[in-house]
């Protein structure tokens, strides 16, 4: 009897919080976001104030906010007793590339989001069909996204002719011809002491047998 009492109140007190007006939504906070406004991430959110915090989808909230074309991922959390938190994360350009409506900006997955101009340091990307379906530009990538940051800060544009065709010209104009994918990890290695070596043309193609023009 005391147990079919509690389960009877345990009930009771879900149903007056699903619909309860106490736990209610009152205020929604944004964080994370810096390119999108957060005007955008309110409205696309969708959650009128009022709402009952238990009636809120969390993971369908987030997935709204996450169809923002600058938006990586999100997440919408409940604060009791009246709060919705939402974290951005933004997309962050990892090249930049030109189109005939525009300067394209793309990022490490390959999801070209934004058409603006390139914010400093960010390197063009020279391949036939930029995309993420593309495999010349997803190795292009994978060779920029591996680089240590001190070679990848130098790099000015990564261009690719085919997926073995990878070249990549640094901001004062030397050249590495990085090949395919392949052993990328042992290029980068090899890059940086390499550059230390005059030259124009530094062929790491072969980790076993570079040249130097």
């Amino acid at each position: 009897m005391i147990i079919a009492l509690s389960v009877i109140a345990l009930v009771g007190l879900v149903a007056a919080a699903w619909f309860t007006p106490v736990l209610s939504v009152r205020k929604v906070s944004v964080v994370g976001n810096v390119g999108v406004p957060s005007d955008e991430v309110l409205t696309t959110l969708a959650i009128p104030a009022g709402k009952p915090l238990l009636q809120v989808d969390v993971d369908a909230a987030a997935r709204r906010v996450a169809s923002i074309p600058k938006v990586d991922h999100a997440r919408v959390e409940r604060r009791y007793p009246s709060t919705v938190r939402v974290t951005v994360v933004e997309r962050a350009p990892a090249v930049f590339y030109d189109a005939p409506e525009g300067t394209h900006l793309m990022d490490a997955g390959a999801v070209a989001y934004a058409i603006e101009p390139p914010p400093p340091g960010v390197p063009r990307l020279k391949v036939e069909k930029p995309g993420l379906e593309d495999p010349v530009t997803v190795d292009a990538l994978k060779v920029l996204t591996s680089m240590p940051p001190p070679l990848r800060a130098q790099v000015g544009e990564i261009a690719a002719g085919s997926i073995s065709d990878i070249r990549v010209t640094l901001l004062d104009g030397r050249q590495l011809v990085w090949g395919s994918v392949e052993n990328t990890e042992r290029k980068s290695a090899i890059a940086l002491p390499l550059l230390g070596q005059p030259g124009k043309v530094y062929d790491i193609s072969s980790p076993d047998l570079v040249t130097v023009k």
